[in-house]
């Protein structure tokens, strides 16, 4: 599979994590980590459900990825989710050393991987992680838009 769908593929099953957010009455954040083609970590946004700020969706997914593989470095690894990371979860992705971040829509308040800041591609920093913004973008930003439509 090329790399274009093989991003289709995992942004579109990282949107159905963030759908279990949603139907959890969380923000609908969702995201995969994908190791050689395989999803290894699932996670969606659960601080209200696990009264933990920590538990956004790229925290989830990559604690279970490291639990499954047994090691907290995710070297080789691909992150998908829905909505750019935040300064937290761009700080768990360096260290985890994923290799590559996929995200859908960008976050204008707390983004951190090129709307605010990019965390990610710092050049004081001895890893760095390859980003590609915009990956089904718009099904991103729609179910954000309608979740938060609907809060009002």
């Amino acid at each position: 599979m090329d790399r274009y769908r093989a991003d289709i593929a995992f942004m579109q099953e990282a949107l159905l994590q963030a759908e279990q957010a949603r139907d959890l009455e969380e923000v609908p954040v969702g995201a995969v980590v994908v190791l050689n083609d395989t999803v290894i970590g699932r996670g969606c946004n659960r601080p209200i459900a696990n009264h933990d700020p920590s538990a956004h969706a790229e925290i989830v997914a990559i604690r279970r990825a490291s639990e499954q593989l047994k090691n907290y470095r995710l070297t080789g690894a691909s992150l998908y989710v829905t909505l750019e990371p935040c300064i937290m979860c761009a700080g768990a992705i360096l260290h985890a050393r994923i290799d590559r971040l996929i995200f859908g829509a960008r976050d204008q308040k707390y983004g951190a991987a090129g709307s605010n800041l990019n965390l990610l591609e710092s050049e004081f920093l001895n890893h760095r992680t390859d980003v590609t913004a915009g990956v089904l973008e718009r099904e991103s930003e729609d179910l954000l838009k309608t979740f938060f439509e609907s809060r009002r």
